[in-house]
């Protein structure tokens, strides 16, 4: 059965809060599927491995999983954004220190060697040129773009997506596309705007909901 755009993605707040059961695998299989991605890559524009990104990704969603249950999402007092952000960075520094213990340019303390550690943002060791907060905000929004065009691809009409995947992002002419669906010119441009309005809107409803 095909799950509506509207069941699938569910405002983050009632997301959230389902979390808190960690026996839901539906769940957790929404939040994996709409975070992975952002966190694999501002762990990869930190400067990390390919195989530490993707330990960064796991061990995010564990600690995720672990503190949850007390979270209160709560705007007022911050957004899920930063909270998230934070349990990110603190998985990257994690793997930094690893690499230097490894490396033998530091000496291990308790608190660096143990990830449920709740280490002060400030005394993280990050590289001295790398900035977590401005790659994790470009990382953002390209994420908030992925999930919207995601769940337009899945509402609007499947032709007319096509058409805007071909203009936009694939780069062709409009001529060549309009050719190979057998329609107007026109056509190709009024798909494209149409379809570039529906992702811009769904964006922002995105910006509303995960901020």
């Amino acid at each position: 059965m095909e799950v509506s755009s509207k069941e699938f993605f569910r405002t983050r707040t009632t997301l959230i809060n389902r979390l808190k059961d960690w026996r839901d695998q539906e769940s957790w299989q929404e939040f994996f599927d709409t975070y992975w991605k952002l966190i694999y890559s501002v762990a990869r524009k930190s400067g990390l491995t390919s195989a530490e990104a993707q330990d960064v990704v796991q061990e995010t969603m564990f600690s995720t999983a672990k503190h949850l249950p007390n979270f209160q999402y709560d705007r007022k007092k911050g957004s899920f954004r930063a909270w998230l952000l934070t349990m990110t960075r603190w998985r990257i520094a994690d793997q930094l220190r690893q690499r230097s213990l490894v490396s033998g340019l530091r000496s291990p303390s308790k608190d660096a060697l143990d990830p449920s550690a709740s280490v002060p943002l400030e005394s993280v060791p990050d590289r001295a040129d790398l900035d977590v907060d401005a790659i994790w905000d470009e990382e953002w929004k390209k994420n908030l773009i992925n999930v919207a065009m995601a769940k337009v691809k899945r509402d609007v009409n499947p032709q007319h997506f096509q058409v805007f995947d071909l203009y936009v992002n694939k780069e062709w002419a409009p001529d060549q596309i309009a050719k190979a669906f057998g329609i107007a010119v026109g056509a190709v441009y009024m798909a494209k705007n149409r379809i570039s309005g529906v992702i811009k809107k769904e964006v922002q409803r995105l910006e509303r909901e995960m901020a």
